[in-house]
């Protein structure tokens, strides 16, 4: 079964934040190329969105409705409703991010 994937406002202000990064501190085509393959690992969840796992923020609270996939070093947040599949966050992994996970998940 195909699912559809959507990406959250915050998602979308993610991979933009992501993208301005990287054109201003290395170069414009390595932006390029980066949003490309993080639109291509997001938009792999179409056909296998269950090969993610529970991010382990998220586990230690016992949260276990979100999955993660990587495209290192981002990690790629998102929760299958049915036969969609809603990204929520695109984040660096260098950074901590138990709090930013669970500020912007459980709101």
């Amino acid at each position: 079964m195909k699912y559809e994937v959507f990406l959250t406002t915050d998602a979308e202000e993610d991979i933009f934040e992501i993208y301005e990064y990287v054109a201003l501190h290395d170069s414009v085509g390595k932006a390029d190329t980066l949003l490309k393959k993080l639109k291509e690992t997001c938009d792999s969840l179409k056909n296998y969105p269950d090969r993610g796992h529970l991010p382990p923020e998220l586990e230690r609270i016992n949260v276990r409705e979100y999955s993660e996939i990587h495209f290192k070093p981002y990690r790629i947040v998102y929760q299958i409703r049915g036969n969609k599949v809603f990204i929520h966050c695109v984040l660096d992994g260098r950074r901590d991010l138990q709090d930013l996970l669970q500020k912007r998940l459980l709101r």
